[in-house]
């Protein structure tokens, strides 16, 4: 009798477990959206809130980069030389431009305050300058050819200086 009991009281035992398993629910709950950045639509699309300020942003800009293949510099076919070896640079000439611009707006006790700034990053390689000389043959190696602020405003109310 012993072991018939014992059996029937492990059948139960196993019923009741597998049981209470399934009536209960497993609860996940789901995270809350975070907001990492504002939008700013008071000024117009692409603005967002630099966060801990009223001020408005908005960041945009273009990469540009140029190949030129042949006999650089002449519309003719002439060949074009070193300045510093006399070397032959009927080759390749490159040039790539990073544009930054940037957009602020603020609300000011004198009237709506605007920003603007375009800045260009060029860097490639020219004809003669920065030619480097290896044995018979030059090489025009990369320069930065400069930062240039192309474009700056501001603007308060109806006043824009720049």
């Amino acid at each position: 009798m012993n072991i018939k009991s014992l059996l029937l009281g492990s059948a139960a035992a196993l019923i009741a477990v597998s049981g209470a398993r399934a009536a209960d629910a497993v609860v996940v709950a789901e995270p809350e959206p975070a907001e990492y950045v504002k939008i700013c639509d008071v000024y117009g699309a692409g603005y967002f809130y630099i966060p801990g300020t009223e001020t408005c942003l908005r960041i945009g800009g273009y990469v540009r980069y140029d190949i030129g293949v042949g006999d650089i510099g002449s519309f003719d076919g002439a060949r074009t030389f070193d300045v510093q070896s006399g070397k032959d640079q009927a080759t390749f000439e490159k040039n790539a431009r990073f544009t930054l611009k940037t957009w602020t707006g603020q609300e000011t006790e004198l009237g709506t305050l605007k920003t603007y700034t375009e800045t260009r990053f060029n860097f490639g390689n020219n004809n003669g300058y920065g030619a480097t000389t290896f044995g018979d043959r030059t090489v025009n190696s990369a320069h930065n050819k400069g930062v240039s602020l192309n474009f700056a405003w501001i603007q308060l109310g109806g006043l824009r200086v720049g």
